[in-house]
């Protein structure tokens, strides 16, 4: 499955009838089975629906540090990023990828 950020935006888990997505470095992952973590009123909701990797690199829940870009993080960063990204890819299916 191929969603843009716009698209993906509709799986942030306020309409039930939906999963709950979030992305990481492109690739989107179903992460309904941690919809208390996720879904609305969730300690990490506001990563529901977005490309979360700026902010999971940065350990950040500020909505401006929800977005895709990479740009400017340190060494550190990227590193916790890479642990993020094993942590899902260890507990949630992958289930496509964000396109432009």
């Amino acid at each position: 499955m191929e969603l843009t950020l716009e698209q993906l935006r509709q799986y942030d888990g306020t309409d039930s009838s939906k999963p709950v997505y979030l992305a990481v470095r492109g690739r989107i992952f179903d992460v309904t089975t941690g919809k208390s973590f996720y879904g609305p009123g969730g300690p990490y909701a506001v990563f529901a629906g977005k490309d979360a990797s700026r902010a999971l690199a940065k350990m950040s829940k500020n909505e401006e540090d929800v977005i895709a870009s990479l740009d400017g993080l340190s060494d550190k960063e990227i590193g916790v990023l890479n642990d993020w990204e094993k942590k899902f890819e260890a507990k949630y299916p992958i289930v496509g990828r964000v396109v432009s």
